[in-house]
């Protein structure tokens, strides 16, 4: 019988993308959900709370793999502890974690830093969970998926006035190529911290709008904003962005013109 990998996160953006990439190269899949859910398609669903821990051992037991693919923009350091602790006990053979570009360089002080930018210390803190918890591992970090611009541009566009932070750019990468590289590393040896992911090109947080609007054929007027405090000053400095390793393929254009054709 085939050990399952354990996919955490399996129906979010990116964990859904890495789930089908699974199944298509004939891996069986176990997702941790926390509604309980009947199998399907060759998938195994166990109910379990990250956040608290409950569900979580009998959700690894039998895994060798586990894929970690929930996050949130706060919280992830406590699952991330769960996830270990219970993979532990079970003797994992691989944890694969997916962060994100600048976690380590984009400092979280004051409240502001953790009001707009916690996501990436909280990426950190799980980051540290993962490589200190003995188990052998693999983390990928990658920039910003196209969703979670348009999400933004999105919400922007409701507003009569669209705000820009000053000065911030951004490397957007398609999800779907990030969730490749991943499923290549889950099937791989475990290698650590391997190299960045990053988009095909780096964009103004204006021109990314801008963009936005021309594919919908809509006007708003868009003014640059500076945000304060170090994590936005590192933005600035271009601590998000993974220039030499702009290895993804689709553009910011391209996902647009995918989504109104």
């Amino acid at each position: 019988m085939m050990t399952p990998i354990l996919i955490t996160g399996g129906t979010g953006t990116l964990g859904r993308l890495v789930v089908r990439r699974l199944r298509d190269a004939g891996c069986g899949v176990r997702m941790l959900t926390r509604r309980s859910r009947e199998a399907e398609d060759g998938i195994e669903f166990v109910t379990g709370d990250l956040a608290t821990g409950e569900g979580i051992e009998l959700a690894v037991d039998g895994t060798e793999t586990i894929v970690h693919c929930a996050g949130s923009p706060k919280g992830d350091e406590n699952k991330a502890r769960n996830l270990v602790r219970a993979a532990s006990r079970a003797g994992a053979a691989h944890l694969v974690y997916i962060s994100a570009v600048g976690a380590d360089r984009i400092p979280i002080g004051g409240r502001v830093d953790r009001a707009m930018f916690g996501y990436f210390g909280s990426k950190l803190a799980a980051e540290r969970i993962v490589a200190d918890s003995g188990l052998p591992f693999t983390t990928l970090r990658a920039t910003q998926f196209h969703e979670l611009i348009l999400t933004g541009a999105q919400q922007m566009a409701k507003l009569p006035v669209m705000p820009a932070p000053a000065g911030f750019r951004v490397q957007p990468v398609d999800a779907d190529e990030v969730a490749a590289r991943l499923v290549d590393l889950t099937l791989g040896e475990p290698a650590g911290l391997v190299p960045d992911m990053g988009g095909p090109r780096v964009y103004g947080a204006a021109d990314l709008l801008r963009g936005y609007l021309r594919a919908h054929k809509r006007r708003r007027l868009i003014v640059p904003v500076w945000l304060p405090g170090k994590a936005a000053r590192m933005f600035r400095a271009g601590a998000n962005l993974a220039p030499e390793q702009a290895v993804g393929h689709r553009t910011w254009e391209e996902f647009l013109a995918d989504l109104v054709s």
